[in-house]
């Protein structure tokens, strides 16, 4: 008999506990639906501000993250304290946590920090077209631990900002002309001023080539097999690639219409008698 009235007293004991828990955790899930909701008003609130200054688009990203992160925290230990947790226990806990995580995720805070240098020092903007980590891509969005680049192929390479804030990047857009370097060769019975002619007046043909600082031609390199010239040209970043492949097509055209010939490996096979 005892330890049926042991059995039901705790029975009662669970059942008053369940309905003294069932309020707070109503409001628990109430603080739940209406945290997210404000803080996706907060976030639209955030990104219309955003949009009228005009800010620059990294920061922008950047900052919409860590207000989303932050105000998710904040969300969680209200509803935690309200399921009956007292807030002194869950700071004690939460920095035991924050600890243990911090320790075991030391990447991530490295990439975090990587993230706040990106945006401080500015070495590259969101379009840039940049090379990074062996990468060549414009970038396209920089977030909290990663920044997104888009390749050539239209790939998307994520990067951990702490590789790229602390390794070697070329920031193609950081100046708004840039110079070429196209290197040929002809052979050694080729006119060297004709060729050099021909190259300078594709340039000038070149609308989008600038004729000041003027393009320069010079031999640099007496090969094996050929005399190499090399042709020098500024542009402007939008027109760069453009006016590039384009002198690329005209000289292999013009050279062999002047019969300039463009050496090519040759191996000579000898067949034993």
């Amino acid at each position: 008999m005892k330890d049926i009235s042991n059995y039901d007293q705790h029975l009662q004991n669970a059942i008053n506990w369940f309905w003294e828990f069932i309020p707070g955790l109503i409001t628990a899930i109430i603080i739940l639906l209406v945290g997210l909701w404000f803080i996706k008003l907060i976030n639209r609130l955030v990104r219309k501000f955003f949009d009228k200054k005009h800010y620059d688009l990294a920061l922008e990203s950047f900052l919409m993250q860590l207000i989303s992160v932050g105000l998710k925290v904040l969300l969680f230990v209200a509803v935690v304290t309200q399921l009956g947790v007292a807030s002194s226990s869950l700071l004690a806990v939460l920095g035991s946590a924050g600890l243990a995580i911090g320790l075991a995720l030391q990447g991530s805070l490295a990439n975090f920090a990587g993230g706040i240098l990106i945006l401080f020092f500015k070495p590259f903007k969101i379009g840039d077209f940049i090379t990074a980590q062996g990468i060549d891509g414009t970038v396209k969005e920089i977030t909290i631990f990663t920044t997104k680049l888009n390749t050539f192929g239209n790939q998307v390479a994520i990067i951990p900002n702490g590789q790229l804030s602390n390794n070697n990047i070329i920031n193609y857009n950081a100046e708004k002309t840039r110079r070429d370097k196209i290197d040929v060769g002809i052979s050694y019975g080729s006119n060297i001023k004709q060729a050099k002619d021909i190259l300078l007046e594709i340039c000038r043909e070149q609308t989008t080539i600038f004729k000041d600082p003027e393009p320069q031609v010079f031999v640099g390199e007496l090969g094996d097999s050929s005399v190499n010239l090399t042709l020098r040209f500024w542009a402007k970043n939008e027109d760069f690639w453009a006016a590039h492949f384009f002198v690329l097509e005209e000289l292999k055209r013009r050279f062999d219409e002047a019969n300039i010939e463009i050496p090519f490996p040759q191996r000579v096979v000898h067949r034993p008698d």
